[in-house]
């Protein structure tokens, strides 16, 4: 079956950069990226992070306008944006619609869920294509991961996302999930990995094998911590391994992208901070990392604390 393909840098790539990004970049990298194959390109935020953050910039705040001249460069049938419930009102979804977003995605969290089921209904009583994304999914207990996409796939929901937030889960792990997922919805399940423990590629064909057939990915990996799923890797895997999944993909304009993002934007390098794999490991999260002393020994004993691994 064929994937459908996400890319996620100009969101999640934002963390390296306090979503500040030239106006003019982010549509040619929209640009590039559909030519590539992507099938959407998830632009923004809306109206913020999980965490408030200070001077936001034009993929942090996801404004109107930004999506009006994305949706005018590639189509509004590409433009996909993600939020938290908490940030949003009921006048944001209709305001995104107009301006030409047409997939959106709606985190929802492991306890508190219930705001965000009546975001999914109007949004799909909108038009939109409507995600949920399921943060740090490695910390969900399976009961929790069974209720919660019961009830968005019950308000509308074509596709649960399994968003590894911590970078800690297994190829093992991704393929229990994915496979428990699909057996409670019956619909899409995707998967967003993070790439703490070097297992993003591993893990995104281990969701495949199972039965995903959606997927996040960045250029050069670029996004929090050490990074996403590398979208010249995976798209050049699918490339060569399954000629029907990657009919659509071209890997030259991919690989165009990836130099202009290296020569436009300095946080787009791929970077492993040591301290992110320290928390890959012991499955924390980024807010933990200031919690962290900075000699190495020191540090894994704090995180052997906060995950309370004796």
């Amino acid at each position: 079956m064929r994937i459908t393909n996400i890319d996620v840098t100009l969101r999640d790539g934002g963390y390296r950069t306090g979503f500040h990004f030239p106006l003019s970049y982010a549509l040619e990298h929209a640009r590039l990226s559909v030519e590539a194959g992507f099938d959407w390109v998830e632009i923004a935020y809306r109206k913020g992070s999980f965490a408030p953050l200070p001077n936001l910039g034009l993929t942090g705040i996801g404004g109107d306008d930004f999506i009006a001249a994305t949706a005018r460069e590639i189509g509004p049938h590409r433009v996909a944006m993600i939020l938290h419930p908490k940030n949003i009102t009921r006048d944001d979804l209709p305001a995104m619609y107009r301006a030409g977003a047409r997939l959106v995605r709606v985190i929802l969290p492991a306890k508190g869920y219930e705001p965000g089921l009546e975001y999914i209904r109007q949004a799909r009583d909108l038009g939109f294509t409507v995600g949920v994304n399921f943060a740090r999914i490695s910390q969900w207990p399976a009961r929790e991961v069974v209720e919660v996409a019961t009830a968005a796939t019950d308000a509308g929901a074509e596709v649960v996302y399994l968003a590894d937030s911590n970078g800690s889960l297994s190829p093992l792990d991704t393929t229990d999930l994915t496979t428990l997922t699909r057996s409670v919805t019956g619909g899409a399940v995707g998967l967003h990995a993070h790439n703490n423990l070097g297992l993003a590629l591993a893990n995104a064909i281990s969701a495949v094998a199972a039965g995903a057939t959606w997927m996040d990915s960045s250029v050069q990996g670029m996004g929090k911590g050490p990074g996403n799923l590398i979208a010249e890797q995976w798209l050049a895997h699918l490339d060569r391994t399954d000629p029907e999944k990657a009919a659509h993909i071209d890997l030259a304009p991919v690989l165009r992208l990836a130099e202009l993002l290296l020569a436009t934007i300095p946080e787009g390098r791929p970077s492993l901070p040591l301290p992110d794999l320290v928390l890959g490991r012991y499955d924390l999260s980024v807010e933990h990392r200031k919690e962290l002393p900075g000699e190495h020994g020191e540090a894994i004993a704090t995180a052997r604390t906060l995950a309370g691994v004796r």
